[in-house]
């Protein structure tokens, strides 16, 4: 029989390392390559992963695209594996799979591996950086341009709705620019343009390196000066911040595509990684949307039923952010949902989250900040992705940061985000003029 509830305990955990003694390091080779190790003795699994400050924001637009090309061919073969099949049959002989992607501010190259590979890895890693072979371009110029085609409709519109927004957020900037780029740069990127590519991004001090897991970070300095200790140091790539929005109306953009649901998103400039405000911003999107129970989900699809899903999440840039809702929906639904969304959002400007609302979010942080400990590539990321821009910081540090946010400053901070100069709403579906009448309305309204 089940225990009266007056006499159930709490079980009490096994041992576990506390967080303090999740130690991680930060060295720099003679080439200039930080290589940042995180011990984590607990584990049994290891990752390593090159991050580089490579990325769309740092293209011109005639090489807009090449960053993520580049990365493409940076699979194809190295020096002493010199195809593609070579170099990932050698890899995935050690257990793991090369993984890599591109992003707007920086690109990443991952290996996770058993810890007794540690060593291997960052051999096969070493290679890749160090003598690429560029071969096989043209096959793998027609598999970019099939991804590309899937961000485009029959008659060559953009239906990827995380461009079109960012498009009209950044506006004149390079942020605003597509990962993949524009197809008809992709058609006509030569060797020539990878090997300069290659050349202006990927030197010593534009990256840094990190290896996460049960390691010996002794062993792993050594290998690594082996390995990269000889890379050319080349410079550390600059980028200029985007302007903050001007006073005006908000900016919506329609795209036809026939289906049986149409995607909305709603994108708001909020704050930067660097901002004071940042951790208030990080407690207010868990209020908005952090498991089932948050406002978003409760009253979007618990009481309306107008989604089966809607998430509202912030990506961070270190001179820039932004909060974004997400949605799928009947066509019919949707002038009602994103009203819904932004009375929920001025809501939160004018009425301050509960005290129950904000303790939660805080604990649903702390816990998600303990369960990175228990993985390495979050902990690669943690200490060593955010070091191309900052210095990391602490586990106690993070929590004291978001325990000192008080439900005023997240009612204040969504007070200056969620205005009216800062949206951008998009929808991808069907067109009809009626339903998007009645959409301009509902955004014109938001003050």
């Amino acid at each position: 029989s089940r225990p009266a509830p007056h006499d159930v305990r709490p079980m009490s955990p096994p041992h576990l390392p506390r967080v303090a003694d999740v130690r991680h390091q930060r060295h720099q080779l003679d080439s200039g390559l930080p290589v940042v190790t995180v011990e984590l003795p607990h584990l049994h699994t290891a990752s390593l992963v090159m991050y580089a400050r490579v990325g769309s924001r740092y293209e011109a637009p005639a090489d807009n695209g090449l960053s993520h090309f580049l990365e493409h061919m940076l699979f194809r073969g190295t020096t002493e594996h010199p195809d593609a099949y070579r170099i990932n049959r050698a890899i995935e002989e050690l257990g793991g799979t090369l993984y890599a992607e591109t992003g707007r501010d920086y690109s990443l190259y991952q290996l996770s591996l058993s810890p007794e590979m540690v060593g291997e890895g960052m051999d096969l890693l070493g290679e890749i950086f160090r003598g690429p072979t560029f071969s096989g371009l043209e096959v793998e110029r027609k598999i970019i341009l099939e991804e590309i085609l899937e961000d485009l409709d029959e008659d060559g519109r953009e239906i990827n709705i995380d461009d079109i927004t960012r498009a009209l957020t950044f506006a004149g900037h390079p942020l605003a620019q597509k990962i993949t780029g524009p197809y008809a740069n992709v058609e006509r990127f030569g060797l020539a343009d990878a090997r300069r590519h290659f050349e202006h991004g990927y030197g010593a001090r534009n990256m840094v390196l990190a290896v996460s897991g049960a390691i010996a970070p002794a062993d792993v300095l050594a290998r690594a000066r082996r390995n990269f200790g000889a890379l050319p140091p080349g410079t550390q790539l600059g980028f200029a911040p985007p302007a903050e929005p001007t006073p005006g109306p908000p900016r919506l953009a329609f795209v036809e595509n026939p289906g049986s649901q149409t995607s909305v998103q709603l994108l708001f400039r909020a704050v930067s990684e660097l901002s004071p405000d940042f951790p208030a911003l990080q407690m207010l999107a868990r209020v908005l949307d952090d498991g089932m129970s948050p406002r978003l989900h409760h009253r979007v699809c618990d009481e309306l039923g107008l989604a089966y899903y809607v998430s509202g999440s912030v990506e961070s840039f270190v001179d820039s952010g932004l909060y974004e809702i997400d949605a799928t929906c009947a066509h019919e639904s949707v002038p009602q949902l994103v009203e819904e969304a932004l009375a929920l959002l001025s809501g939160l400007g004018s009425a301050p989250p509960t005290a129950a609302e904000l303790d939660k979010a805080k604990r649903r942080y702390r816990w998600d900040l303990l369960a990175s400990c228990d993985d390495p590539d979050a902990m690669a990321g943690w200490f060593g992705g955010a070091s191309l821009f900052l210095d990391p910081l602490g586990f106690e540090e993070k929590l004291g940061r978001i325990e000192a946010v008080t439900a005023a400053d997240v009612s204040a901070l969504a007070g200056r985000i969620f205005r009216p100069e800062r949206l951008v709403a998009a929808t991808i579906g069907q067109r009809d003029e009626a339903l998007e009448a009645r959409l301009k309305a509902v955004v014109d309204r938001f003050r």
